[in-house]
């Protein structure tokens, strides 16, 4: 699969189809799983590393979700290539600095394993919206059909064995990206981040543990695996996700009671800049697709969210230095990021 394979065939959890869409972009699950009587990745050999690809390759086949799945080996992937993964969530910030790994993508991109990242298998899944109940129902019968050629390292006393010790247990993390704009606006994310971290989850940036927020969204997660059932652990996230939804749609009616004038001159010159702007940067577009989806929340602009919601992964910078090729001018890029976001907007409002 090449770059411009990727790049014409976004993601399928970006198609807004989900519940509440305009809310919450995707629900992911992910799976911490190490192969018994191997050493973790942060202690084995580079020569123990490159035995593992091949064997969760073979198991990762037995699952009809992968059955045809993209393989991308990490030694191979030079820094544009792992950047570009990072953008589309396929891959971790820590596996795009590993050596030896690898990463295997199942059709859409709807699931997919990186291989020795922290561990030595991190098989993931997304859907649209909020959905973990279904997505945690998808990666179950994944990750059975793996352990059935995969003896996984488990403990009947801690459950799965993971190199961080917050992942062992279940190894589970259930996460939901989430648009929180009117929170910001009013100055309660610092209450909210509060409130979550004493109920056990975290609130971390767009790209997961390590990065920060951008254009509103933010990740969030459970913080504990032990002790706690895996449908226990998708409930509780999704619980604690509702109330934070309610409190971002009560910041939202508060904003426009006290200020609607203001806030639809934001969003209306938002969509105008974004359909016509010659020149605009990452940073810049995420904030101005941020106005927009706040718009469509509240009603007062006709537009896809999956258009808005595969624009978040087209503006990135390396898929656009990707478009640029060898220019490798701020300008050019910028350019070509215009380009990019107005060809998508207008499309977009064809589709209305």
């Amino acid at each position: 699969m090449t770059f411009k394979t990727f790049i014409e065939n976004p993601a399928a959890w970006l198609d807004g189809s989900g519940p509440l869409p305009e809310i919450v972009i995707s629900s992911r699950i992910r799976l911490a799983r190490n192969i018994a009587r191997m050493p973790f990745t942060c202690w084995a050999k580079d020569e123990y590393l490159r035995e593992i690809i091949p064997q969760v390759k073979v198991a990762a086949k037995n699952s009809p979700f992968l059955l045809n799945f993209t393989s991308i080996d990490m030694e191979n992937a030079d820094s544009l290539l792992r950047q570009f993964l990072v953008e589309r969530h396929l891959i971790s910030l820590e596996h795009a600095k590993g050596k030896v790994g690898a990463v295997i993508i199942g059709d859409k991109e709807l699931v997919n394993v990186m291989v020795n990242e922290e561990d030595h298998l991190r098989i993931q899944a997304f859907s649209s919206g909020l959905q973990l109940s279904s997505t945690w129902n998808i990666i179950n019968q994944i990750d059975d059909k793996i352990s059935e050629k995969l003896e996984y390292a488990f403990s009947p006393e801690w459950g799965y064995l993971t190199a961080c010790p917050t992942n062992v247990g279940t190894g589970m993390r259930a996460s939901v990206m989430i648009h929180l704009p009117a929170l910001n606006i009013t100055k309660q994310m610092d209450k909210i981040l509060h409130a979550v971290s004493h109920l056990g989850l975290a609130i971390r940036g767009l790209h997961g543990e390590g990065s920060e927020s951008s254009g509103n969204l933010f990740q969030i997660s459970n913080q504990v695996t032990l002790g706690r059932q895996e449908e226990e652990i998708v409930d509780n996230v999704e619980k604690i996700t509702q109330k934070i939804i309610h409190e971002e749609q009560a910041a939202r009616e508060q904003i426009l009671k006290q200020s609607r004038t203001q806030l639809e001159d934001q969003v209306f010159r938002a969509m105008a800049v974004l359909c016509a702007a010659k020149l605009i940067s990452s940073q810049e577009v995420m904030d101005l697709l941020s106005a927009v989806r706040l718009g469509v929340g509240l009603n007062m602009i006709n537009i896809p969210v999956r258009t808005l919601n595969e624009l978040l992964i087209a503006v990135q910078p390396a898929h656009i230095q990707i478009l640029v090729q060898d220019q490798q001018s701020a300008m050019e890029r910028d350019v070509v990021r215009a380009r990019v976001v107005q060809k998508k907007m207008m499309e977009g409002m064809k589709n209305v």
